[in-house]
């Protein structure tokens, strides 16, 4: 079968907000009176983020769900078309190349979608085949690539795969919720895209995606479609069902290619929040400096959804050898794929 490898990677991020003075600017008054708010806040990991709303200039949590749909769709086609005329530059590739186009989002919807706005604006073929993966959450990017590497090995076409996240259009009301402090300390807009080629020598070619859901506590993270826009449910357990399965889904996947956690050369680590990234790192035996492009990620750019992991692949992009990326999201839902040197 031919080989589905990644060649080309490219990103957009909108403006910059800073984390302390997010909380001094707007999410102070938002918890007001709140008790541990804003050490959960400025605990989170993140340093700096980014938004399409700085709740700063413009409070958009008394805003209707339709107005916040209408908001992604003008935001997200300039993000998304940077971030995969990137992908394509990087590639050396044509939009007219392009066999599979897929986009990855949970925090907006339209009709007719991102994906056929962008095919028409960048001059993707008029016979290109779309898929859309929504509301998946977190973990979207790699179920994304899974499909996206199936399309390329059994068409030889290339394919790319866009994820287009806005979770600063879904800022919620205020209200005495220590989860909904956490949601707002760590979620971030970003838009980032892969192109996978057939058969490519250069690039990591997909060898392997294993993915496991734990439906007994699909409880434990949700992420709600509601008239002032989707509400995040986000449980402190979270971190204690992730440990439970991640060291399983680890070794099947690199038992699958014949490896073991040490001939691994990078960790493309999806970064929840700390904590997830801790468990991670001692379920799997791992160094600090192993998950320091997951760290990283989080500091500068903050939790993306289903765009981080691509940002921290794009961390990795000089390792030479094998790589694993995992993210996590609702279900719960664990997902890895196993990326070898083409």
């Amino acid at each position: 079968m031919t080989a589905a490898v990644v060649t080309g990677a490219g990103a957009a991020l909108p403006a910059t907000l800073d984390q302390r003075a997010a909380w001094d600017g707007f999410f102070a008054r938002h918890y007001e009176g709140v008790r541990a708010a804003e050490r959960i806040f400025m605990g989170a990991g993140v340093q700096r983020r980014h938004a399409v709303a700085n709740p700063m200039d413009e409070d958009l949590s008394g805003w209707g769900t339709g107005a916040r749909m209408e908001r992604y769709i003008q935001e997200a086609l300039p993000l998304g078309k940077q971030a995969v005329a990137g992908a394509l530059d990087a590639a050396g590739l044509a939009p007219g190349d392009v066999g599979l186009f897929a986009v990855a989002t949970c925090t907006g919807y339209a009709t007719p979608g991102l994906d056929i706005r962008l095919a028409s604006d960048l001059g993707m073929p008029p016979g290109l085949q779309r898929l859309m993966v929504g509301h998946m959450g977190c973990y979207a990017a790699i179920p994304g690539l899974a499909a996206v590497g199936d399309f390329v090995a059994a068409r030889s076409r290339p394919a790319v795969l866009l994820c287009c996240e806005l979770t600063s259009l879904h800022v919620q009301p205020a209200q005495r919720d220590l989860e909904q402090v956490v949601a707002h300390a760590l979620f971030s807009d970003a838009a980032a895209a892969v192109v996978v080629e057939p058969g490519a020598s250069r690039g990591h070619r997909l060898a392997g995606v294993v993915a496991r859901t734990d439906a007994s506590t699909s409880d434990h993270m949700t992420w709600d479609v509601t008239d002032l826009g989707f509400r995040m449910g986000l449980s402190p357990k979270v971190p204690d069902v992730l440990s439970r399965h991640v060291g399983d889904v680890v070794d099947e996947l690199l038992g699958g290619a014949g490896l073991t956690v040490e001939d691994v050369a990078g960790w493309a680590v999806h970064p929840g929040g700390p904590r997830i990234i801790d468990v991670v790192r001692d379920e799997l035996g791992l160094r600090e400096e192993q998950v320091g492009a997951s760290r990283r990620v989080l500091a500068e750019h903050g939790n993306c959804s289903s765009a981080t992991v691509l940002l921290v692949l794009q961390e990795l992009a000089d390792v030479d050898g094998p790589i694993v990326a995992m993210a996590f999201g609702p279900g719960l839902t664990l997902y890895a794929a196993l990326l070898m040197p083409a």
